[in-house]
């Protein structure tokens, strides 16, 4: 008798959960994703800014899973869903079966409509997104250093971080570090300390997910370090030159050869193929059971699911878009195909689904950080070490919290960042710019 097929699209947070959860089921797992590694995206800022290599924070997926005997993995591209016929339709042609059905596709950057300001402001989400902005970032200061004249020069030493969020924070105040710290002596013609890390956010305050007192001394944080915050300020255009913002009623514009895109995020495009309802960010609008409507053989997790957490008094409240509410939601998936085997859901049907909520962290920079977790807020030396331990902690094995480690003791001892090979050419500055 053929065991149940359980197909999952997304090897994130989600996505390996579901797949761990179900590691004893009586199931054979399809696991697909398009590359071949899992990757702990809170610490990739760390690779874009040279703090890391890429080992540290992924893993190949064959690798974390080659003990669970019920999952094959495949390496592939996912086209859309036939719901009607339980198939899975892949990008080559193929066409896979399923039984249950758990989409963890994740989330791409969201430029607002500009699509076109993409290929001047990146954003941060693969592997290969950190190694680009890595080179975009060291390339300006080489750059820097053969321009004689300071006119031309400037702009290559400006830094732009678009979007206050916790990456765009950590990504900001990391910048200012490098220049001022890890760049030191290096140099001979440019003095890299001089570089202008500017921090730009539509709304009044940074990190809006957090308390307004944790704002401000993040803000206050972020100034020490060097970085200049500008709120309110309306990103209205991005060219290979530099931005344009609207602030206070007035336009201007700040050039810069290096923008970092860190504002926006869109769900994987690959809801809409599920032809459900969706909510104004393209996610897909989930019950609390995670499925789509009329599909009990269909979930959806993670950054692509509009989910609710169902609380005890009865209210919901919207499930925030980090690691813990994706690893959650993929237990919660597994389990209640796990108990549609077993029988039990017409029976006994698990509680909807509820978001445990651990807080909410963002490092700053060295020895700067604001945590907020349930009663305690606290920011400074303290939130930093807590932030750094967490992350050692959630890491992907044993080999990649060892090596995080002794690579952030040594960076806080030295200051140094010893990724910093680039393979990429050097950007060449156009007569006049």
């Amino acid at each position: 008798m053929q065991r149940p097929r359980v197909l999952i699209i997304g090897c994130g947070f989600g996505g390996l959960e579901a797949a761990r959860t179900l590691a004893h089921a009586p199931v054979d797992i399809t696991l697909i994703d398009r590359s071949n590694h899992h990757l702990f995206q809170p610490l990739l800022y760390q690779v874009a800014t040279a703090g890391l290599s890429a080992p540290s924070i992924a893993a190949p997926i064959r690798h974390m899973l080659r003990r669970q005997r019920n999952v094959t993995v495949l390496m592939a591209e996912v086209s859309g869903v036939d719901k009607a016929a339980r198939l899975v339709d892949l990008a080559d042609g193929q066409r896979l079966p399923y039984d249950h059905l758990i989409v963890a596709s994740g989330a791409t950057h969201s430029y607002f409509g500009r699509d076109e300001w993409a290929a001047h402001a990146p954003g941060l989400k693969t592997l290969a997104d950190a190694f680009k902005l890595r080179a975009k970032v060291l390339l300006a200061f080489e750059q820097a250093e053969t321009l004689q004249d300071e006119a031309q020069r400037r702009p290559w030493l400006n830094f732009i971080v678009i979007g206050a969020g916790p990456t765009g924070v950590e990504m900001a105040g990391t910048l200012a570090e490098i220049a001022r710290h890890t760049l030191k002596n290096e140099f001979r013609r440019i003095d890299p300390a001089s570089a202008q890390v500017l921090l730009v956010e539509g709304s009044e305050r940074v990190l809006q997910a957090f308390r307004p007192e944790l704002s401000a001394k993040a803000q206050a944080q972020l100034e020490g370090l060097g970085v200049q915050v500008q709120t309110g300020a309306r990103v209205v255009g991005i060219d290979a030159a530099g931005i344009e913002v609207e602030q206070g009623g007035e336009r201007r514009r700040i050039a810069a050869r290096t923008v970092v895109w860190a504002a926006g995020v869109a769900a994987s495009p690959l809801g809409k193929t599920l032809d459900v309802p969706l909510d104004r960010a393209g996610r897909v609008i989930v019950d609390g059971a995670l499925n789509i409507p009329g599909h009990r053989d269909i979930f959806v997790v993670g950054d692509l699911a509009a989910a609710q957490s169902h609380e005890k008094d009865g209210s919901t409240k919207p499930v925030p878009g980090v690691s813990p509410g994706a690893k959650q939601m993929g237990r919660h998936a597994a389990r209640q195909i796990m108990a549609a085997i077993a029988g039990r859901q017409d029976l006994a049907p698990l509680p909807p689904f509820r978001y445990q909520d651990y807080g909410a962290l963002a490092t700053i920079g060295r020895k700067a950080a604001v945590a907020d977790v349930g009663r305690f807020q606290f920011s400074g030396y303290f939130a930093w070490l807590f932030w750094l331990f967490v992350h050692i902690y959630f890491l992907i094995g044993f080999r990649n919290r060892l090596v995080v480690l002794m690579d952030w003791a040594w960076a806080y001892w030295s200051f140094q960042r010893y990724a910093r090979v680039v393979a990429e050419q050097a950007p060449t500055a156009e007569p006049g710019h």
